[in-house]
């Protein structure tokens, strides 16, 4: 029974990736579980073992760099209050480089101007630039280049 060998093989190599995380184990696991199959259907071996490699070579040289580029990305959704930079707000109460109040995506927050020396009226539009805690740091539409 040498595919049992292969499926006892192929969970030890899985829990070692569960505590690595490094996505070699559990290429290899795959590996084992292929060599696991073709031990199954009666093939020896040599063809246990040339099984495993390919498997093994092709998960770790083809998988592998894919997987941790698209692990590596940040995400293309933004949530939460990340979701309102770059959003326009209008000013419902004048924003300075302390205080202020903008209707941002149907929700008032409070705000300050992003410059210091910005004293923003009533009714003007900003783009909302960050966000620091509950506060959105704003700057003047009119002024972007």
């Amino acid at each position: 029974m040498p595919w049992l060998a292969w499926l006892l093989a192929a969970a030890a190599l899985g829990v070692a990736e569960f505590f690595t995380l490094t996505l070699v184990f559990g290429l290899l696991a795959g590996a084992a579980l292929v060599a696991a199959v073709v031990a199954g259907v009666g093939i020896g071996l040599l063809g246990q073992l040339v099984a495993l490699a390919l498997a093994a070579v092709a998960g770790l040289v083809v998988v592998r760099p894919v997987a941790l580029r698209a692990m590596d990305r940040s995400p293309v959704t933004r949530e939460g209050s990340d979701a309102l930079i770059g959003k326009r707000a209008e000013v419902m109460q004048e924003v300075t480089a302390t205080h202020g109040l903008v209707k941002v995506s149907g929700e008032e927050w409070s705000a300050r101007a992003l410059d210091e020396t910005h004293v923003i009226p009533v009714g003007a539009l900003v783009d909302v630039m960050e966000i620091e805690g509950a506060t959105a740091v704003v700057y003047p539409r009119e002024l972007l280049p």
